[in-house]
């Protein structure tokens, strides 16, 4: 009796293992909670501190608002990086009455990386031990949303993890990859860290545990924009032009322009509403820019950022998008789809195109896209995206390149094609395009670009065809 007596403790005691509900003693805590105010996004001016019920009221903490936890990563300078405020104000234009505060652990984080990285455990209790004081204080948790940049979404998913009950939401823009990919999921962010976990992937290029961003999946929807590699203005090319303006003081853009472009399309989704970005399921990048991934169908779409539709799966959910180089980010998804013939049989890869898109509201001259391969008797499918909202789509010219100066002495290499397909990704609609003279167009390369115009033809499936 005496034995089972000691072990029903033991393992009574063990229940609170994983979590800070023993602790009302919050004298450890390092982290620091700064609320921050509209007028003056960029300023600490009044430190919540847990265990103080004074603070509450010193800072005007609103019990009936909406909480946002801002949880930096590495800081290589010990100082708050300018996408903070710009941040903490995005955040304020969408939710003028809510609490934003930002999470400090600067001390912590301009460490050499892999200490700074296994603060990161250090720091998520902290951030646990705050949420819990809320909820003693009768915050509801389903108002509490986290939101960690880089080694930040780690600790929010430590965090997560930690607490007596699980906050609403966690996003995590760009979590760092290096010592993560491969943790233990107790040791990172995951699913099981909030009612909802929303990841977006910008800078995953690399071997896994190298890339400066994680690569696998981490949350209930993880978004890959522009397959989450490498994002669009983010070029050497780009950050040396930055240089020449500005100065050397740029230079870390280099590292940090893709990393940091997570939080950005977050703010743009705050504040530019009018241009909501959509990301679109998709088992790999190489079938979403073949056109392959645009339906909307149960739930095959969502939007990216804050409005996120909430939706939780078993199994994470792999979304992809494309985006421009700047805010607003959105851009327009089409689905190109053409069946090519030809008198002789070849085969040609990455083929440059030019494609211009007229419609009801605007056009969009000359989108450069790369056909990976063009083949006679055989469909082809590719993405192309527009910056500009044309409205519905009445025709599209497309031109076939030359792939080099030298081509075209001997020979030249042509497709017919009967008639286009062009799904839209945001507005899913369907419609068929025909030459707008004779049957067949006549696709030249290095030649003139062929008209096509909508027909009044509607879509069929192939079992309806069939």
């Amino acid at each position: 009796i005496t034995n089972w007596k000691s072990l029903s403790l033991s393992l009574s005691l063990c229940l609170f293992c994983n979590s800070t509900e023993q602790t009302g003693d919050y004298s450890d805590i390092e982290s620091k909670f700064s609320i921050r105010n509209p007028e003056f996004p960029d300023e600490d001016l009044c430190y919540l501190v847990p265990g103080q019920r004074d603070s509450v009221s010193d800072c005007n903490f609103k019990n009936d608002s909406h909480t946002f936890l801002i949880i930096h990563g590495w800081s290589v300078t010990g100082l708050f990086e300018s996408w903070v405020y710009k941040l903490v104000s995005a955040l304020f234009e969408r939710e003028p009455s809510a609490n934003v505060i930002v999470v400090d652990w600067l001390d912590r984080a301009n460490k050499h990386y892999p200490k700074s990285a296994e603060n990161t455990r250090l720091v998520g209790a902290d951030v646990a031990k705050f949420v819990n004081w809320l909820e003693e204080l009768d915050y509801p948790l389903e108002k509490v949303h986290l939101l960690g940049y880089s080694l930040g979404a780690h600790v929010a998913g430590v965090a997560g993890n930690l607490t007596n009950n699980k906050v609403n939401r966690i996003t995590g823009l760009d979590p760092a990859g290096p010592s993560f990919e491969n943790a233990d999921s107790l040791r990172r962010l995951s699913p099981d860290d909030a009612t909802f976990v929303d990841v977006l992937h910008t800078n995953t290029r690399g071997s896994p545990d190298l890339s400066i961003g994680i690569q696998r999946p981490v949350g209930h929807v993880d978004i890959y924009p522009n397959g989450g590699t490498f994002q669009p203005g983010c070029s050497i090319q780009h950050t040396m032009k930055l240089i020449a303006t500005y100065g050397i003081y740029n230079m870390d853009q280099i590292i940090k322009c893709s990393h940091e472009r997570s939080i950005h399309l977050f703010i743009d989704s705050l504040v530019n509403r009018a241009y909501q970005s959509w990301a679109y399921r998709c088992s790999s990048k190489d079938a979403f820019n073949k056109g392959l991934c645009l339906s909307c169908r149960k739930n095959r779409c969502n939007k990216l950022g804050y409005s996120i539709n909430k939706i939780r799966s078993t199994r994470s959910t792999k979304m992809y998008l494309k985006t421009r180089e700047m805010m607003p980010f959105k851009v327009f998804h089409y689905q190109i789809k053409v069946h090519l013939f030809s008198d002789k049989n070849m085969t040609l890869l990455e083929q440059p195109m030019k494609v211009s898109l007229f419609g009801t509201t605007d056009e969009k001259d000359d989108i450069s896209v790369t056909v990976p391969s063009m083949s006679t008797n055989s469909t082809v499918s590719f993405l192309l995206t527009s910056d500009k909202d044309i409205g519905e789509l009445l025709m599209l010219n497309l031109h076939w390149e030359k792939d080099s100066y030298l081509y075209g002495f001997f020979s030249t290499n042509q497709f017919m094609i009967r008639r286009m397909r062009i799904k839209s990704g945001e507005t899913q609609s369907r419609l068929i395009f025909r030459p707008k003279e004779g049957e067949f167009g006549s696709l030249v390369q290095g030649g003139d670009a062929v008209v096509f115009v909508k027909s009044s033809e509607t879509p069929q499936s192939r079992r309806e065809q069939r």
